[in-house]
C-alpha cells in the first residue's frame, strides 16, 4: 500500500509541473477524432459514433508434444504455456472495458483471467512475492482513465495495465505465433501504478510511467520505478519505438544497485498482408552481493507475418536471449530459438475461431542451460537436454463487441 501512494503522489507532482503535455499518447480516439478535436458540436453530431463500452471474453486451449517427453511435463524456465504433452486450458477470460472520449472523459477496464498462462507471468525469479499475489493473479487489467482537454487530449490512466515494454502480448490470441518469445517472457506483460499519455501529432506521441516494479507481482522493496515511451511514425508503413525502465529491483534501493533497461521496437507493414517487426532489449544492474557484480542480459526477437489469403495466415519468429549471469531464467545461458506457426481464422459475427499449428525449436547453451528430458538422472531429479523440438496446436475462441 505504501508504494501505491507513493505512485499516485509523485504522479500528481510530475503532472503539476508539466507546463505543456509531455511524453504521453491518447487512448481511443483516432488520429482524424485527435486533429478534429476541436469540431464543432453540430459536426459531432452527425457523425455515427462507436459505442463508449466494450466487453467480451476468450478460451485458449493447446497441446504441446515435447519431443524430449520430460516425465515433469514442464518446459523449462518458461512463465507462459509452461505444461508440455498434456492437454491446458492455457487461458480464459472476461473483460469490460468503458473508451476514454470527447463526450464521457472517464474511462476504465477490468480483465479477469485464470489458466497456466496466469500462474507465473508477474513473478521474478527467486523474488519475494507481494501479498496476495495468488489471488491478484487472475487479473489481466484493472484501471481507470480520464481523457484531460488538454491540447490533443491528455490521457492520465492508473492502477494495473498493459505494459509499454515488448511487443508480445500475455494471450496468445492478439500475437503472431501461439507460444511467447523469451524477451517477452522475461520483460513486463502488465504494470501496476499510473501514467501519462498524450499524440503530440501524427507521428510522435509517448508516454510516461510510475510502476511498483519491474514485475508487478514481486516485492522487493516499497519504493517506486520509473519510465518513458517514446513512438515515431515517419510513414504509414513504419513505426519505431523506445521504452526506457529505470528502477529498484532489490531490497537494497540505493541509486547504484537500479536496474537500467531498455527496449526497441521497428516496426514494417510492407501492405496490409505482410508484417516485420524487430526487437532488441538489454538490462543491466548491480547486485548488491558480497564483490557487488555487475549482471547484464539481452534478447533480440524478428517475429514476422503473412496473411496468405481467406482464412490462412503463416508467422515466423527467429530469436535469442542471453542470461549472462542467470539473473532472469535462473540459470547462465544462452538461448537460441525459431519458431513457425500456420493459423486458420474462422471469424462468425462478434466472434473468432482461431487454429493454430506451431513448430518451435529451442537451444540452451551455458552452465545453466539445457531443457528437460525423459528419464531421472537421480531420484527426483530430471535430466537436461541441450535443446528440444515441439510440435503445438492451439485453439483460440474470441468475443469481442463492437
Amino acid at each position: 500500500m505504501r508504494a501505491a501512494r507513493w505512485i499516485i503522489q509523485l504522479l500528481i507532482l510530475a503532472i503539476g509541473t508539466l507546463a505543456t503535455p509531455v511524453l504521453a499518447q491518447v487512448v481511443g480516439l483516432t488520429s482524424e477524432e485527435r486533429t478534429t478535436g476541436r469540431a464543432s458540436a453540430a459536426m459531432d453530431q452527425e457523425k455515427p459514433r462507436s459505442p463508449d463500452w466494450h466487453y467480451g471474453g476468450f478460451i485458449d486451449l493447446g497441446y504441446s508434444l515435447n519431443f524430449n517427453f520430460p516425465e515433469n511435463h514442464v518446459f523449462r524456465t518458461r512463465g507462459t504455456t509452461p505444461r508440455v504433452n498434456e492437454l491446458d486450458l492455457n487461458m480464459g477470460g472476461i473483460y469490460v472495458r468503458k473508451d476514454a472520449t470527447d463526450q464521457s472523459r472517464w474511462g476504465m477496464e477490468l480483465l479477469g483471467h485464470g489458466g497456466q498462462d496466469a500462474k507465473d507471468f508477474g513473478f521474478g525469479v527467486n523474488l519475494p512475492k507481494v501479498q496476495g499475489a495468488d489471488a491478484l493473479r487472475h487479473f489481466g487489467r484493472a484501471n481507470v482513465s480520464y481523457l484531460a482537454p488538454v491540447g490533443n487530449g491528455l490521457v492520465l490512466q492508473a492502477g494495473l495495465f498493459n505494459s509499454f515494454i515488448g511487443n508480445d502480448s500475455l494471450y496468445a490470441k492478439d500475437n503472431f505465433n501461439y507460444t511467447r518469445s523469451w524477451v517477452a517472457d522475461y520483460s513486463p506483460y502488465l504494470m501496476f501504478g499510473a501514467n501519462a499519455q498524450y499524440a503530440f501529432n501524427e507521428k510522435w506521441s509517448g508516454a510516461v510511467f510510475i510502476i511498483n516494479e519491474y514485475f508487478h507481482l514481486q516485492n522487493t522493496n516499497s519504493v517506486p520505478s520509473y519510465g518513458v515511451h517514446v513512438a515515431y511514425k515517419p510513414s504509414a508503413s513504419w513505426t519505431i519505438k523506445e521504452t526506457i525502465y529505470y528502477g529498484p529491483d532489490q531490497s537494497d534501493t540505493s541509486l547504484r544497485y537500479w536496474r537500467s533497461f531498455s527496449d526497441s521496437l521497428l516496426e514494417w507493414k510492407v501492405n496490409d498482408d505482410l508484417t516485420l517487426l524487430g526487437e532488441y532489449q538489454v538490462g543491466t544492474q548491480e547486485m548488491a552481493a558480497p564483490g557487488n557484480p555487475r549482471v547484464f542480459y539481452m534478447g533480440a526477437a524478428v517475429p514476422m507475418r503473412w496473411h496468405i489469403g481467406g482464412p490462412w495466415s503463416v508467422a515466423l519468429r527467429p530469436e535469442v536471449y542471453w542470461d549472462r549471469s542467470g539473473l532472469m531464467t535462473g540459470s547462465e545461458q544462452l538461448i537460441k530459438s525459431v519458431t513457425a506457426t500456420a493459423e486458420y481464422k474462422v471469424p462468425y459475427k462478434w466472434t473468432n475461431m482461431r487454429a493454430r499449428l506451431e513448430y518451435r525449436y529451442d537451444e540452451s547453451t551455458g552452465s545453466g542451460g539445457g531443457f528437460f528430458r525423459r528419464n531421472e538422472i537421480a531420484p527426483g531429479v530430471i535430466g537436461l537436454a541441450p535443446a528440444q523440438q515441439m510440435l503445438i496446436v492451439g485453439l483460440i475462441w474470441t468475443l469481442d463487441s463492437p
